[in-house]
């Protein structure tokens, strides 16, 4: 049994409701979703001329492996209606893999641990409510270290998922 973090997005429609739904269907197909994370309210990041984000993420046992984990993840997406727009645009859900495990993987479809996770605070303070411990394979930080130096202005606790 494998463990993966999962980051969930949305600012598109009613973007709690999705982030809720999109956790259901997570621990319905993918496996046992172990910590859940507060909903943030997050102000966009690299693209900034669209609605604030609600962002959570999830810890999830799973037998699946990690390209199996993203063809599962884009089929809950579409599922839950996600319309493909421009690169870092609205979303009505995202869920991106943020780790598995201490894997390393560089493939063209799949980079992990999530590439630039460490500088994206709508990622880092959701993922410090499940897994503040988990150390990045390669940098050797822990997301609690990452945490301690990141610009966490624009990002509020909202609810709980």
């Amino acid at each position: 049994m494998s463990e993966a973090a999962l980051a969930l997005g949305a600012n598109v429609g009613e973007s709690l409701g999705a982030l809720r739904r999109a956790a259901e269907i997570i621990s319905e197909r993918i496996g046992n979703v172990t910590a859940k994370s507060g909903v943030y309210k997050t102000v966009p990041w690299g693209r900034t001329d669209q609605p604030d984000f609600m962002n959570a993420c999830l810890i999830v046992e799973t037998e699946i492996t990690p390209p199996g984990l993203l063809e599962k993840a884009k089929t809950i997406e579409r599922d839950i209606g996600r319309v493909k727009r421009a690169h870092w645009g609205p979303r009505e859900i995202d869920i991106d893999i943020i780790f598995y495990d201490d894997l390393i993987m560089n493939d063209p479809e799949l980079i992990i641990p999530h590439p630039l996770m460490e500088l994206r605070g709508f990622v880092m303070v959701p993922l410090s409510d499940v897994a503040p411990g988990w150390k990045h394979p390669k940098y050797g930080w822990t997301v609690a270290g990452f945490l301690g130096g990141m610009n966490t202005e624009g990002i509020t606790l909202m609810t709980q998922l």
